[in-house]
């Protein structure tokens, strides 16, 4: 415990023996500052209020020599880190318009998908209701093929007769109708089959 105390002491003698005050040629001061790094075009310096980056070109001769400040160097790095910056744009750019397609690509693949899905939904709608109509007219059909009311007549009113059917005279229509309804149905079960693939 006591070592640990003691190296805590001795590190912040030391950080506080290196802290150092910085002011700049327009007068801005940074009071016990401490450099953390030494770049080409600055120092970085850490203070109790923050860590700020101090140009040289800010700062006076002396502490421009004393931290080796050459102006072609810095000039370089600044010139380096603009085109570093300006490729990570174009990297984020390009980065966002991959997002975008992605999304894009994405959402007409869902569209694609629910026109398929109405479109599958609509046709079985419309197969079962032709369904319904052909089970309709096959009985409407049915009845009209079966003879019309019975009742007894002749002579001694032992011999069953019947009345004519009065839906017999619609049974061309209603089998010309069903013929339609078949055809119909037909194409439909084609387009849903296709539509289900």
């Amino acid at each position: 415990m006591k070592t640990k105390i003691l190296t805590f002491l001795v590190l912040s003698f030391i950080s506080a023996a290196f802290a150092e005050d910085f002011k700049t040629l327009n007068g801005k001061e940074y009071k016990d500052a401490t450099v953390s790094r030494v770049e080409p075009d600055g120092i970085v310096v850490k203070t109790k209020s923050g860590i700020s980056k101090i140009q040289f070109a800010e700062l006076p001769k002396e502490v421009q020599e004393r931290f080796h400040y050459d102006p072609q160097k810095a000039n370089a790095h600044v010139a380096e880190q603009a085109a570093n910056y300006t490729a990570y744009q174009k990297q984020q750019e390009e980065a966002q318009r991959e997002r975008e397609n992605a999304a894009a690509k994405q959402k007409a693949v869902l569209v694609e998908q629910e026109s398929t899905k109405n479109r599958t939904q609509t046709l079985q709608a419309r197969y079962d209701e032709l369904q319904k109509q052909e089970d309709d007219l096959l009985l409407q059909i049915g009845e009209a093929k079966q003879p019309g009311p019975a009742y007894y007549g002749g002579k001694n009113n032992r011999t069953l007769l019947h009345h004519p059917n009065p839906q017999k005279s619609q049974l061309p229509l209603l089998q010309s109708h069903l013929s339609d309804v078949r055809r119909e149905k037909g194409e439909v079960r084609k387009q849903l089959e296709k539509a289900q693939r």
